[in-house]
């Protein structure tokens, strides 16, 4: 707990001067809390006329006899003027009352509207910390983690880590400062008194704990199960197509009801043990003034030790204790809440980069001459992918890759792009190992265009800008026109500064494919990667984006996976894989005449 709370708090450091204001007013709050009990000792006095008449002034003899001190000056000033003027005496000591009550409420908002801004800030920068830390993850991570759980993460987690966590930090200072300052005040009244709370308050504190012991688990439980339907949502709001062709619906509600019964079932684990916490709580405090009623009671009916007005200013400032005590034990529950929220949160931040830049890497200014795989070998989870992979595409070249669906070439894609590192082997680019390349560089040289049109909730220039962010209306425009995308944007209803809803579903397949082109054409890559960019579309649509895509494919070298016989035939060398390995290369021409994979890929083609 400590080290998870610890590192959370790291993110409160450029606040800290927003934390000592919290410390200082919360240092306020605790002292005019007790002296507001304090001030009630003359008010009541005056009301039950039980103030000494005295006519010499209280004499100081030390810290041991502070409160007599204190008593007997307030008698001696007090017995001076209430027999003169009763009324004025009264409203005196009413608005020494009052003026103490004020004060405390004063510095307890300004130590709340501080902490606010230390608080506030902590959640803010973290959420920024996690979204870049999961724009910085490699491919890999989210291949192995579900959607759901992140979208947890990302949402309820760190709502929880502001209700139940770092509410923990209004706690810290404010409580255990009223504490102290009302046990001072209490010691000066009766130490014989003060010693059984003292006694008291690690007991009822030891008992709350107990309670809440396992919340952690339970409350890691709940996130889980969060996570699994918030997946589930996911996967049916994407697959809402082949759910409602497959009649696939009352599988998906029965899959869904489970879910959301099972985080059902652990919710009301967590929230019963949290709902305990109050009337225990509430219990103990009754059982610690009832016996502090008896006890006291005695001392001034029978022993006449303190006074009655003495012992009721006690009593509220051992209320004034049990209080924040209480607040502090079940704190304890929302601790352990709040660390199983800040776990899991640490959990994305530690995550290591298994792809990250080596120290001194290499910036791959231009590319110049050749990208070569050598021996190359890659595994997925254990199984194996790529064997013993070779080739060389050199500078211009257009390079095709043919072969069965899961035969290898989008992870050979993949590879270039270094989503993923080898197992075996190497890949160079200009003779430098691709690991030793500095990322950020390599992602400048390459334009990727896959079979999914990834595009966003966006304007159709900001989407189209994202291929460069300098780039002039006139820029972005002439790359429309040459992907043949610029005619239907002009359509739309605010031409380039329509929104293309969530992932351009207000677009068909065809212009959202152009879309994607004309986004690459602005990045002007040197090395262009094709990943079927034309298979999941309509012949029409496949005409209009096979001649963007020629416009693309001009003076660069490219990459390129294709199920279309007609963008195949222009390579300058075409690979056949099968079950993960290179079976034959050469031109369409060559191949036909020595490859039977190749001419059976072939025949397929002109079936379609």
């Amino acid at each position: 707990m400590k080290s998870s709370f610890q590192n959370i708090l790291k993110f409160g450091w450029k606040y800290k001067s927003y934390a000592l204001l919290n410390i200082t007013f919360n240092a306020f709050y605790a002292l005019f809390s007790a002296l507001s009990f304090i001030s009630l000792i003359p008010m009541l006095n005056v009301l039950f006329e039980t103030t000494e008449n005295r006519i010499e002034p209280a004499k100081y003899n030390g810290i041991f006899s502070g409160h007599d001190y204190l008593k007997d000056s307030l008698s001696f000033y007090i017995s001076k003027r209430v027999d003169d003027d009763p009324e004025g005496t009264l409203m005196l000591v009413i608005g020494l009352v009052v003026s103490m009550f004020l004060l405390k409420n004063i510095s307890n908002y300004l130590a709340l509207y501080f902490i606010t801004y230390l608080r506030n800030g902590i959640i803010n920068d973290l959420r920024n910390k996690i979204y870049l830390k999961i724009i910085s993850l490699p491919l890999s991570y989210f291949s192995k983690t579900k959607k759901g759980d992140l979208m947890a993460k990302i949402t309820s987690d760190v709502t929880e880590l502001q209700i139940s966590f770092l509410s923990i930090l209004e706690l810290i200072v404010r409580e255990p400062l009223t504490i102290l300052f009302s046990l001072v005040a209490m010691l000066f009244f009766s130490a014989k008194l003060t010693l059984f709370v003292l006694f008291f308050i690690p007991i009822s504190g030891l008992i709350i704990s107990r309670i809440g012991k396992n919340l952690k688990s339970k409350s890691d439980k709940v996130q889980q199960k969060q996570g699994d339907f918030l997946s589930l949502i996911d996967e049916t709001i994407k697959g809402q197509k082949i759910i409602k062709t497959f009649l696939a619906g009352d599988h998906f509600k029965k899959k869904f009801k489970a879910a959301t019964n099972r985080f059902y079932f652990f919710s009301n684990q967590l929230l019963h043990r949290t709902s305990l916490a109050g009337p225990t709580s509430e219990f103990l405090g009754i059982v610690a003034i009832g016996v502090l009623l008896w006890f006291g009671g005695n001392m001034v009916l029978v022993e006449g030790s303190i006074s009655g007005t003495s012992f009721i200013v006690y009593m509220g400032l051992a209320y004034n204790i049990l209080t924040p005590a209480k607040a502090i034990s079940k704190a304890s529950y929302s601790i352990e809440k709040g660390n199983a929220a800040a776990e899991r949160i640490l959990d994305i931040l530690n995550t290591k980069d298994q792809l990250k830049d080596k120290p001194n890497a290499y910036i791959l200014d231009y590319f110049k001459r050749s990208i070569i795989f050598d021996k190359v070998a890659f595994n997925y989870e254990n199984k194996p992918v790529l064997k013993d992979v070779s080739f060389k595409i050199s500078k211009g070249q257009m390079v095709a890759l043919v072969g069965p669906s899961g035969s290898g070439k989008t992870t050979l894609t993949s590879l270039l792009n270094r989503f993923y590192d080898i197992d075996q082997g190497s890949i160079k680019i200009d003779g430098v190992p691709i690991n030793r390349i500095k990322k950020e560089s390599l992602y400048q040289k390459i334009g990727m265009v896959t079979q999914e049109s990834i595009l966003f909730n966006d304007t159709v220039y900001n989407n189209l800008k994202l291929g460069n962010s300098k780039a002039s209306f006139k820029a972005i425009k002439s790359a429309a026109i040459a992907a043949n995308a610029d005619e239907f944007i002009q359509k739309m209803a605010k031409g380039y500064d329509t929104v293309i809803g969530d992932s351009g579903n207000q677009l068909s397949g065809g212009q959202k494919q152009r879309l994607t082109i004309a986004r690459a054409l602005l990045k002007d890559p040197e090395l262009l990667i094709l990943d079927e960019a034309t298979s999941a579309l309509d012949t029409e649509a496949e005409k209009e984006v096979q001649n963007a895509l020629e416009e693309l494919m001009k003076n660069r070298t490219s990459l390129v996976i294709a199920h279309r016989l007609s963008t195949i035939q222009k390579a300058d060398l075409i690979l056949v894989l099968k079950q993960g390995k290179i079976v034959a290369s050469g031109t369409h021409k060559k191949l036909l005449e020595s490859s039977e994979e190749y001419n059976n890929w072939v025949q397929i083609q002109k079936m379609d």
